[in-house]
């Protein structure tokens, strides 16, 4: 799991069926830019929790995507 900030958002009018309905989110973590399947309703300036690979898929029931914002970030204990 990482944690990230929402820049942005992704916006398709044509795509897959298993992904009609989904939100995409642009997510900065670690320097880089990532497209990730809103899962919690996140918005820009949210910091967040994003998992990738094949536990994104399967949070999204099987859905092509590799990654996933599963939280809103309250706060970050150092």
């Amino acid at each position: 799991m990482k944690i990230g900030k929402v820049i942005g958002s992704v916006w398709a009018t044509r795509k897959a069926a298993c992904l009609q309905g989904q939100t995409f989110l642009i997510v900065k973590s670690e320097g880089d830019e990532i497209v990730a399947a809103d899962q919690v309703g996140a918005g820009p300036g949210d910091r967040v929790l994003l998992v990738t690979g094949t536990v994104a898929s399967r949070f999204c029931m099987d859905a092509p995507v590799d990654a996933a914002v599963v939280a809103i970030v309250d706060a970050k204990k150092e």
